[in-house]
């Protein structure tokens, strides 16, 4: 299975004024910077919390067999479309009597292919994320995420030490850790 963000987070707007304020910015020429790290921010919230702070829309690669297959993007609030991709690269939309999309409280989604089709893969979109705007995310995802931004922003210029966002700082890390899933393998 393979995950792609086909439509990123929009951070363009109160995301980066958010974090221009934080930092005591008011100039316009760091912005592609900033909005850079609000990017790498977001991607490490999600891969620390194993979900998507932003709506944005997340494409999956399913196998061509039947049976039941758990997305792995989290939450899922939508279905968006599901596609037959040929194995020359062209789609086609998968007639609904051969899928079921079945939505979960906890934001897992499970699709269902009832058939076996002929392609290379089944290409489902979904709408995810926890919130719809920057505004509407839960204060310490926001918090966490702006906290972080404004580290790696005072660390640029740092000489001789690792730059990598891989692991947030502990004050970070502690306003994300209630939103932290517990997967069981």
């Amino acid at each position: 299975m393979r995950r792609t963000i086909v439509e990123p987070a929009d951070l363009s707007g109160a995301a980066l004024d958010d974090l221009k304020d934080w930092l005591g910015i008011t100039r316009s020429n760091e912005d592609s910077r900033l909005l850079s790290l609000l990017r790498s921010a977001l991607s490490t919230c999600e891969a620390f919390t194993g979900q998507s702070p932003l709506s944005q829309l997340v494409e999956e690669r399913l196998p061509v067999r039947r049976g039941s297959t758990q997305l792995s993007a989290r939450p899922v609030a939508s279905l968006a479309t599901v596609e037959v991709v040929a194995q020359g690269g062209s789609r086609m939309a998968l007639e609904a009597e051969s899928f079921s999309f079945e939505l979960q409280q906890d934001g897992t989604a499970c699709f269902q292919l009832y058939r076996e089709v002929e392609g290379q893969a089944i290409a489902v979109r979904v709408r995810t994320g926890i919130a719809g705007t920057w505004n509407d995310i839960p204060g310490p995802l926001k918090q966490g995420i702006i906290r972080l931004c404004a580290f790696e922003y005072r660390e640029r210029d740092r000489v001789g030490e690792s730059k990598s966002l891989s692991i947030p700082p502990a004050s970070v890390s502690a306003l994300w850790r209630p939103w932290r899933g517990v997967r069981i393998a």
